[in-house]
């Protein structure tokens, strides 16, 4: 690592020198080398992150949920490689008591309280360096049915295709989540509770978009998005 490197690493805090260190891994393999090196360059980035932020307190009460390395439980969503402008507009909603549904009210709402502005960067900036792994607990049989619903929408139902704002890999951009692999579980319980009434974010169309689909296309789609890697 450069002395410039070292030296700026040295007047961050932690969490922050973490996440730089993630960076630079995850520049050297995004170089032209070998496919085996670049394996082991994202099996040592996701192995000793969560090991090295295990001793901050902030991410070790994120981590009691959401997994030690991120990758999220059942309710839990996984936090690892998502769209860190994303997570700083989901905690200020949390904050707000804008994402009110239950488990949002349960747990949420305290913990983002208990944080600043700049905790709140420097988490979300921590979690998208993780490489996040598929959930893989979808329906395999139901996947080609639910690409089709991503990629081409539902005209009938004038539902648009969910690519033209989370990407075609479902990676997401800016304030958009990044879907690709999340929970089959967690996706399908988000399109139920928008159908439902609840909120997230200001101005959001997925109210609109939940209840325009039926059951078995939100079975369809969330079992296509939990196998993206």
């Amino acid at each position: 690592m450069s002395e410039a490197i070292s030296h700026d690493m040295h007047r961050s805090t932690p969490l922050s020198q973490l996440r730089d260190m993630m960076r630079h891994i995850a520049r050297i393999s995004a170089r032209p080398t070998s496919a085996l090196l670049k394996s082991a360059l994202l099996l040592l980035a996701g192995s000793i992150a969560p090991a090295l932020a295990g001793d901050h307190a902030v991410v070790r009460n994120c981590t009691w949920c959401h997994g030690t390395s991120a990758q999220g439980y059942t309710v839990a969503p996984r936090l690892a490689g998502q769209r860190p402008l994303y997570l700083e507009t989901q905690m200020r909603s949390f904050r707000e008591h804008i994402r009110d549904n239950p488990f949002s009210k349960q747990y949420m709402w305290s913990a983002a309280a208990s944080l600043d502005p700049g905790s709140v960067r420097e988490l979300a900036a921590y979690f998208a360096t993780i490489p996040p792994r598929p959930a893989n607990d979808g329906d395999q049989a139901l996947a080609a049915t639910g690409r089709v619903i991503y990629m081409e929408g539902i005209p009938d139902a004038n539902v648009a295709a969910c690519y033209a704002c989370h990407g075609p890999n479902a990676e997401g951009i800016r304030d958009i989540p990044r879907l690709g692999g999340l929970s089959r579980s967690y996706l399908k319980a988000r399109l139920q509770q928008w159908g439902q009434g609840y909120h997230s974010t200001p101005g959001s169309p997925m109210p609109v978009v939940a209840r325009s689909l039926a059951p078995q296309e939100i079975e369809a789609l969330t079992s296509y998005l939990s196998f993206i890697r």
